[in-house]
């Protein structure tokens, strides 16, 4: 008997939709709360309190919307056998054009381009509304619907580059790899995703921003100083126009070995105006650096990655898996797909997991950040960044355990608190 691989992944979709819309429901009644945590309470002003509670309840009403649409659309996808109607629409098309349904590379490209363009229009009522609805309603968004619009045709367009090439490479690899397919795979991803933070920020991030170099003066000066007494080779220094988009702030780090690159937000700057406030972001920042928590994280994926493609051999000629979700064929991309989806439990489990190791990770660099004298300034910078953004000040404590990748503020403030005592 069979297998019922396909009605398994359905069921498991459902449970999970029902297990984190029970976690949804919790993070409501939360931010309905009419009151500020003790903790924040004179450190918040009401002001900003109201409004951050309007603005996180309507996301809040957007995403209940969203992911039944969400859950209904993949669930009736699988169960009614639209992928593998796709997939031969797709051959068809190929032979409509003429050209062959049987080249297997040919045939995918033509499978990704049509779920893209169903993706895109599918997904857009819902970015639309978000946008211009709610980012609007609240201060937040700056773009005009031409720029939206733009952005879609370039990330497109970029798409139809990069994608062929590696799903080509991808398909070859898995036809020729024989028994040592998962290094191969893991091998060509792990080059890959080098390439891409190789060229992502010179070639594809200023596609869509303008980077200028941070000007001369005290703020840059202090950061310098701050990095050359860490030993942190930073070779730029960059503001990005992310005001353009969005008001949100936000301020990152990237490259490798002996080139490091800081990007501040210019809402970041507009926002702290104290420039010791920046700078103590700055200092959390190169703490992940310094406690090598990008090399952990890293690493990390590389193994999931590995264990991933592992799996994927062992199931890959599985008949009965393709015959389960209707398929008579065993195309490669369909193969990754189906078994994406037959191992989504492990995948929430391993996602909870990094969120436990990124949380203990923030902790870790505020308690860096602390170390080097940063107390003062960057308490009211997380307070000043939670306010700006209006983030949700009331939080379910089992919602932030499931979802969130960073301590909610109350528990980073505890935290930074605690630590300034035990440095006193």
């Amino acid at each position: 008997m069979a297998i019922p691989y396909m009605e398994t992944v359905v069921g498991f979709m459902i449970v999970m939709y029902i297990f984190e819309t029970y976690l949804d429901m919790r993070q409501h009644s939360a931010l309905k709360l009419p009151s500020l945590p003790k903790t924040l309470v004179g450190v918040i002003s009401q002001e900003k309190f109201e409004k951050s509670r309007a603005y996180s309840l309507d996301k809040s009403h957007f995403h209940f919307v969203h992911e039944f649409v969400t859950i209904l659309m993949d669930s009736a996808m699988l169960f009614f056998g639209i992928l593998p109607w796709f997939w031969k629409l797709s051959g068809g098309f190929l032979s409509m054009v003429g050209l062959d349904p049987e080249n297997e590379i040919l045939h995918t490209l033509s499978f990704l381009a049509g779920v893209m363009i169903w993706s895109q229009i599918t997904d857009l009522p819902f970015s639309l509304y978000s946008t211009f609805v709610i980012e609007s309603r609240h201060g937040f968004n700056k773009q005009t619907i031409w720029m939206f619009f733009r952005d879609m045709v370039k990330g497109i367009l970029l798409s139809v580059v990069l994608a062929p090439p590696i799903v080509a490479a991808i398909i070859v690899i898995v036809q020729k790899g024989g028994p040592y397919l998962a290094i191969y795979l893991w091998a060509f991803m792990f080059i890959l995703s080098l390439v891409m933070m190789t060229i992502y920020p010179v070639l594809i991030a200023p596609l869509f921003n303008k980077f200028t170099p941070l000007p001369d003066g005290d703020l840059r000066g202090k950061i310098e100083k701050l990095a050359s007494s860490l030993k942190f080779p930073l070779t730029k220094l960059f503001v990005v126009d992310g005001s353009t988009r969005s008001s949100h702030s936000n301020a990152y780090m990237y490259g490798f070995f002996k080139n490091k690159r800081i990007v501040l937000y210019d809402t970041l700057i507009h926002q702290c105006k104290n420039e010791d406030e920046i700078v103590a972001v700055i200092a959390h920042e190169l703490g992940h650096w310094k406690l090598n928590h990008t090399t952990y994280s890293f690493i990390a994926v590389q193994i999931l990655t590995l264990l991933q493609f592992g799996g994927y051999t062992l199931v890959r000629n599985s008949t009965d898996l393709f015959r389960s979700f209707v398929f008579d064929t065993q195309p490669v991309l369909i193969g990754l797909i189906i078994f994406q989806h037959t191992v989504i439990p492990l995948q929430h489990l391993v996602s909870f997991g990094l969120n436990l190791v990124s949380r203990a990770f923030e902790f870790q660099a505020d308690a860096f950040a602390v170390k080097l004298g940063y107390a003062k300034d960057l308490r009211p910078a997380l307070v000043k960044l939670q306010e700006e953004n209006l983030s949700a000040m009331n939080t379910d404590p089992l919602y932030s355990a499931y979802h969130y990748s960073h301590p909610p503020l109350v528990e980073r403030l505890r935290a930074i608190d605690g630590q300034d005592k035990k440095t006193d």
